[in-house]
């Protein structure tokens, strides 16, 4: 047996060798950086996040009213005071459109579970669309507002 497997041992690497391997031309893709998911605004930090709604439980669906599909995405946007962490009330507008330039609307509303603050917006999307976020965020008592942009690609196949 010892001399069946060394065979096929070397069967095995003298056909990986005859595939050849990458070589010094191949392409390796780079990795990329986890995409961004908070922003520091002076005295407040903003997290945001956006994904399919099918990703979420059936109970924290039911609890803020939100439709599970793969076809529907979410974003979910909240502030904090940088001083002691607290989650604060803000005005959160959002602008969306996807790369080809179309609009994609969505009305953000608030949500409150305990000592926590949310402002949940809900859109419907296509497999592999990227759609761009333009966030502007103004915290209470906070004169002006924050500008942030972000993408994400939604797959739904």
């Amino acid at each position: 047996m010892t001399k069946t497997r060394i065979v096929i041992a070397l069967y095995l690497i003298t056909m990986l060798v005859a595939c050849g391997g990458p070589g010094e031309s191949a392409v390796v893709p780079q990795a990329q950086p986890a995409a961004a998911s908070d922003a520091d605004i002076g005295d407040h930090i903003v997290h945001f996040s956006a994904l399919s709604t099918d990703q979420l439980t059936p109970e924290v669906a039911r609890a803020f009213n939100i439709v599970r599909s793969k076809n529907r995405a979410m974003l979910n946007v909240s502030v904090l005071r940088k001083s002691d962490g607290k989650a604060v009330t803000a005005t959160v507008a959002v602008g969306s459109v996807n790369l080809t330039g179309q609009l994609k609307n969505i009305s953000m509303r608030k949500a409150e579970e305990g000592d926590a603050i949310y402002y949940i917006g809900e859109v419907a999307v296509a497999n592999r669309e990227t759609l761009v976020f333009d966030l502007s965020i103004t915290p209470e008592g906070v004169d002006r507002s924050s500008e942030l942009r972000f993408k994400r690609e939604f797959f739904t196949d």
